[in-house]
């Protein structure tokens, strides 16, 4: 029998740890079988593995709540093979997501979902999987937005013959300390770990050790990481990964930031996804990169077209400009989200699509037969990523064109400038409330109304405590149990 490395003993512990190279390898492998693979047989093919895998201890089944809030349960991994198929929480003890009297939910499992995760960051002995909500008698629960998302997309395949293609561009700060963002207090702020800026941070400073450490996680994770870099605000970063299909695009962007946190928890530091943390610096976007393809093909280009989009694009366009401000409080929805969309530091605050003005919602980057796309630039960090391309989607494919008057110059349109109104315009559309039911609709209203009702009013010109201890994606329970 093995000694353990300190000379004590026989080693105790035998749990699964893989190299990062075999890792990358295997979540690659994974990606790609669930594009080829039924639903049953990726079960067969993952039961089987961990039925012979005696290192792994247990399954992590993740699922995101109506908010955004990613929540994880551990099932013994004898348990979920002898139970997969009858997973079941108390909802109502998530806020945001089940009624007392819907207490009683199921998970189901995505098989193809499954991700081996990097034993230093996460610890040994685990893989992650992506659980659909379900009710008691197993139907769909209609606020599970990564459900309805992939309902979603499986509609547009079958019925339009359409695929629809997503990167995301997820900003963040690294600020100093342990759980930061519970202990904020606004006359102090955020401690900084950089006065750094765009590109430039020395190779060994904490902000580039902390983005070298999660992007060489996330490409153990199978992310297939592009660029990783510090970004224009001080102690900011952004770690690009690549386009995906709509449901695993999002799945990245939770796990994207988990890793995030994790790693920083690991260094003695705080990742925050706050869209403005600091005043008086550039705050964070999740910019969001669409196509659609047909065929294979991109439908979006079309090199005779105005900017190189074909009129399939501009479509889609003119209905997400149409309803912009509708779909302002799940593109932003949080008191904090508001500070960012302010034009003096680059923020996406008007209704419109420029190739080259940074203050337009939608951009149109530089692209090709391949790469041509929107950029949807005012998402910010905290929203639900499901919900914001769900509703995205469907505002692009169903959504009203506005009706332009040739004989009138055009009016420059603004998102709403705080919460309160992006809540009484989201509450008063009607397309929303059809496009995500009618439950859903209130129940989000209902939440975003309580977190707005414990800040202050006006913005004002720091950030307050309370915008940052009820924000929804701070885990801050009893508080809010105690207000």
């Amino acid at each position: 029998m093995s000694k353990d490395t300190r000379g004590e003993g026989p080693v105790l512990k035998n749990f699964l740890e893989i190299p990062y190279d075999e890792l990358e390898a295997l979540n690659l492998e994974a990606a790609a079988a669930a594009e080829k693979l039924t639903p049953s047989e990726l079960e067969k093919k993952y039961c089987v593995y961990l039925e012979q895998e005696k290192r792994l201890k247990a399954v992590t089944v993740c699922f995101t709540d109506i908010e955004g809030r990613f929540h994880m349960l551990d099932y013994d991994k004898q348990h979920f093979l002898r139970a997969n198929d009858n997973l079941t929480f108390d909802g109502s003890s998530i806020r945001g997501f089940s009624a007392q009297q819907e207490s009683d939910l199921r998970l189901g499992m995505d098989w193809g979902s499954i991700f081996w995760l990097p034993s230093d960051v996460f610890g040994p002995g685990k893989v992650i999987m992506f659980g659909t909500v379900l009710n008691r008698d197993k139907t769909p629960y209609e606020s599970d937005f990564r459900a309805r998302l992939a309902d979603l997309a499986a509609e547009m395949k079958k019925t339009r013959g359409l695929t629809a293609n997503v990167a995301a561009e997820v900003e963040g700060f690294v600020v100093k300390g342990l759980n930061a963002e519970q202990s904020y207090n606004e006359g102090a702020g955020f401690e900084l770990i950089s006065t750094g800026g765009y590109f430039h941070s020395l190779p060994l400073a904490p902000l580039k050790n902390f983005i070298d450490t999660a992007a060489e996680a996330q490409r153990a994770m199978g992310f297939r990481n592009e660029k990783d870099h510090p970004e224009v605000a001080p102690s900011q970063f952004e770690l690009n990964f690549s386009c995906a299909g709509v449901v695993r695009a999002c799945d990245l962007v939770q796990l994207y930031k988990l890793v995030c946190r994790q790693v920083a928890a690991n260094m003695g530091m705080t990742a925050t996804f706050l869209p403005k943390p600091v005043s008086g610096v550039n705050g964070s976007g999740m910019h969001l990169n669409i196509s659609f393809s047909k065929g294979g093909k991109n439908i979006f280009h079309d090199s005779k077209g105005q900017d190189g989009l074909s009129k399939a694009a501009w479509h889609a366009i003119e209905r997400i400009l149409n309803h912009a401000q509708e779909l302002s409080l799940i593109l932003n929805p949080s008191v904090n989200a508001y500070r960012r969309l302010d034009p003096h530091f680059e923020a996406p605050n008007q209704i419109k699509v420029s190739s080259v003005d940074r203050g337009a919602m939608i951009r149109i980057p530089a692209g090709n037969e391949k790469s041509a796309r929107l950029e949807i630039r005012s998402v910010a960090p905290d929203a639900n990523p499901y919900l914001a391309l769900y509703a995205l989607l469907s505002t692009a494919l169903d959504g009203e064109a506005s009706a332009r008057d040739e004989n009138k110059r055009d009016r420059v349109r603004y998102l709403p400038g705080n919460i309160y109104d992006a809540i009484r315009i989201f509450r008063g559309s009607e397309f929303v409330r059809r496009m995500l039911g009618a439950a859903p609709h209130e129940k989000y209203a209902a939440h975003k109304q309580a977190a707005a009702d414990r800040s202050p009013k006006e913005l004002g010109g720091i950030v307050k405590t309370s915008e940052v201890l009820f924000h929804h994606d701070v885990t801050t329970q009893m508080l809010w149990h105690k207000f």
